[in-house]
């Protein structure tokens, strides 16, 4: 048994535990684009009934103000997808720089409203950030880059 020092155990742990969220923030971020990409059902069907591609029976004529309605609820709910998706993304790079650590601890706080991976995450994510050790790493790579 090698007799190494206390803190270079602590500071493979604290890096191994860091490489591993990376990790899941990027595979999170993959899953949160792809789920993102729902919606395109509902803009296909918006575009359908503005470009008047649906049957007409009738009596019921389809109004283009649904259609509207169908096309600007599933961009904007693709764009949030998006963008949030991004930040996770953003995340794990940030994570693998050891910077803005304010920016991963409120980005994992708000990723523990996905259940339950984004919860998992999140938790395990605010759960390292928050050990004394971690927070050394993140303030000696700021003050390593000036």
């Amino acid at each position: 048994m090698s007799a190494q020092p206390l803190g270079v155990d602590q500071q493979k742990t604290d890096s191994e535990h860091l490489r591993l969220l990376v990790i899941f923030h990027y595979v999170c971020a993959g899953v949160m684009a792809f789920f993102a990409l729902f919606p395109i059902i509902h803009l296909i069907m918006g575009i359908a009934i503005v470009a008047g591609w649906l049957p007409e029976q009738p009596g019921n004529e389809s109004p283009a103000a649904l259609g509207w309605i169908f096309i600007g609820v599933a961009l904007m709910f693709m764009m949030i997808g998006f963008t949030f998706a991004g930040m996770v993304f953003r995340v794990a790079r940030k994570l693998k720089a050891r910077q803005s650590f304010t920016f991963c601890l409120v980005i994992s706080g708000l990723l523990c409203l996905f259940m339950p991976m984004g919860t998992a995450l999140g938790v395990f994510t605010i759960i390292v950030l928050n050990r004394p050790s971690v927070k050394a790493l993140f303030d000696s790579s700021v003050a390593g880059s000036h």
